[in-house]
């Protein structure tokens, strides 16, 4: 029973120390979702102030843009949705070329596309969009399956 012991305390001051590292090397997803919220921030603020009127664009507060033909009229949720998406593939980007902040970038990939598919509402069918994330998620389970480097659950 001691070695036991010995092996839960071990084990869990490995969980506690990957844990802190992976919280100190992850510094990019705090960014990214800072820069979110900044943004949501920046699109209440312009479309309360009037800059999008003075662009052209009808914002409404609510969702919008159900067809092609009501670009002229956007929604500011939409609008949040769409700079997610764009500012969560520049975090994929970023973490493909910066070998410090690397790490798998799959679901992060689906997370954008399902922002990005929002913010754009009418421009995609979702009849099609959902079964290609479901596609894109399966496909990004498979290959982190087989890309597994623990022995291919041998004993």
């Amino acid at each position: 029973m001691p070695n036991d012991m010995q092996f839960e305390e071990k084990d869990e001051k490995e969980l506690m120390k990957h844990d802190e590292k992976v919280e100190e090397n992850d510094r990019l997803s705090s960014i990214t979702w800072a820069f979110i919220l900044m943004w949501a921030g920046v699109v209440f603020l312009a479309n309360n102030l009037g800059w999008f009127a003075s662009l052209g664009l009808d914002m409404v507060m609510g969702w919008s843009f159900e067809t092609l033909g009501d670009f002229g009229s956007f929604g500011v949720w939409n609008m949040i949705a769409l700079g997610a998406g764009v500012i969560l593939v520049l975090e994929t980007i970023a973490r493909l070329l910066i070998p410090q902040y690397r790490r798998n970038v799959g679901g992060s990939l689906i997370v954008a596309a399902v922002f990005i598919g929002i913010g754009l509402g009418g421009w995609f069918n979702w009849s099609y969009l959902w079964p290609v994330i479901l596609i894109a998620a399966g496909v990004n389970i498979l290959i982190k399956g087989l890309l597994r480097r623990d022995g291919g659950g041998k004993e």
